[in-house]
């Protein structure tokens, strides 16, 4: 059973950043509840963040005040609406520090955004014997549209391998590279390991073959700042659900020129210039990539959180969720029967572990009935779980509003399972 608590135990402990969790957690309502009779912690962050009151209130008040479709109606409410929805946009493009706006296009997630490069820009590029490379820890969404079109194409799919740590082996990707390499698909911080992976570097040497780089970034821009011409990518995907905006809401950044030449990933409406029935001609960007009324309240949420974040002081959060993570990896690997699986050196955000002869499903459960959510699973990652040698994992994701009290609790939790099963 859950029910609301108008109060609950935080961390009141300075952390030499001057970080005020008491006062973030107040803007966040979902953390104020009991979850079994205990205060909620919430450390299932990487499969979707908590949203803020503000970010809820936008919402609200496109739903109550502004509801209408966008881009199409001279009318006052369609025109408010339009107004809202591509100002969210440009909030993205400042966010990102894409050149412009133009280069970011709204989806539903990173899943969407990278199976719209697929269609888009590989099969327009992939032939027979071809070659993708993508990394040894992606995600599924960032593995499987790569197989179908290989499979469409005749085209190979090469991985780079990581090494005991959960870091890849940058000397053996680039031996991967060739002139049959089409483009390059790797996440920036995995989502299963928490690894923070050297984009840059990454990018800098696919671009000395010619080959274009997309990144998923899902788990990137909740907790890096996020420079894409910086990085020079040219493709990075932003999932909001997984930085404090409503589902729904995503990104697909694609330098102008590249996405200029790709295909439409779907047809249908505010996506053309002109109709008939002998052909169509497709819209300017974005709209070339933004068939159909949108997730209008969605994509404006998006845009609330963005302002949210901008408002808050990133570094300090950042290095805040750094002391966090640390802290939890010393209690929990100091606990005898636990495994820490991905050591990298660097790591952001996400821990996961094993603990001996407990399968991680039993975990998450007797973790519930303390009120504590993680992720127990395969993380959709399961190539991951089969290099290091496991069916899943457990898994504590931290956002800038968790305490180290919550860790404690979680800790203590682990600690129990051991004791049920020894």
């Amino acid at each position: 059973m859950i029910a609301t608590e108008k109060t609950i135990q935080t961390d009141t402990q300075s952390t030499g950043n001057a970080w005020d969790v008491v006062r973030i957690r107040r803007d966040f309502p979902v953390l104020a509840q009991t979850v079994n009779s205990k205060p909620l912690v919430y450390l299932d962050n990487a499969a979707s963040s908590q949203v803020p009151q503000v970010v809820i209130d936008r919402g609200s008040r496109y739903l109550r005040e502004e509801h209408s479709n966008i881009h199409r109606g001279v009318h006052y409410l369609s025109q408010r609406a339009t107004t809202a929805y591509e100002g969210a946009r440009e909030k993205v493009r400042r966010f990102i520090n894409a050149r412009e706006a133009r280069e970011c296009i709204f989806v539903r997630g990173s899943t969407e955004g990278i199976n719209l490069v697929m269609h888009g820009y590989g099969r327009k590029s992939v032939g027979v014997g071809d070659e993708i490379v993508i990394s040894a820890m992606e995600h599924h969404a960032n593995i499987v549209p790569w197989q179908m079109l290989c499979e469409e194409k005749g085209a190979k799919l090469r991985v780079i391998p990581m090494n005991d740590d959960g870091e890849l082996l940058l000397d053996e990707y680039e031996a991967l590279l060739n002139e049959r390499t089409k483009i390059v698909g790797v996440m920036h911080v995995s989502n299963a390991l928490g690894t923070i992976n050297p984009i840059k570097e990454i990018v800098a040497r696919a671009h000395k073959q010619g080959v274009p780089v997309l990144v998923d970034g899902a788990q990137g821009a909740p907790h890096l700042k996020v420079d894409v011409q910086d990085l020079d990518c040219d493709f990075y995907t932003i999932s909001g659900h997984k930085m404090f905006a409503p589902t729904g809401s995503g990104v697909v950044y694609g330098k102008a020129e590249l996405l200029e030449r790709m295909q439409p990933f779907m047809g249908g409406g505010d996506m053309i210039r002109t109709v008939t029935f002998e052909q169509t001609t497709y819209a300017g960007l974005p709209n070339k990539f933004e068939a159909g009324t949108p997730a209008i309240a969605s994509q404006i949420g998006l845009g609330a959180a963005i302002d949210y974040l901008n408002s808050l002081d990133r570094a300090a959060a950042h290095r805040y969720e750094q002391e966090l993570l640390a802290y939890a990896t010393a209690k929990l690997s100091a606990i005898e029967g636990v495994r820490i699986i991905g050591t990298a050196r660097e790591k952001t955000g996400s821990l996961s572990f094993v603990i001996e002869d407990v399968h991680p499903h039993d975990v998450g459960t007797i973790l519930d009935q303390e009120g504590i959510a993680i992720r127990a699973g395969h993380h959709c990652a399961q190539p991951t779980m089969k290099r290091f040698n496991v069916p899943a994992t457990a898994r504590a994701s931290f956002a800038f509003y968790n305490t180290k009290e919550e860790v404690d609790r979680l800790v203590a939790a682990v600690q129990k399972v051991i004791e049920v099963f020894s």
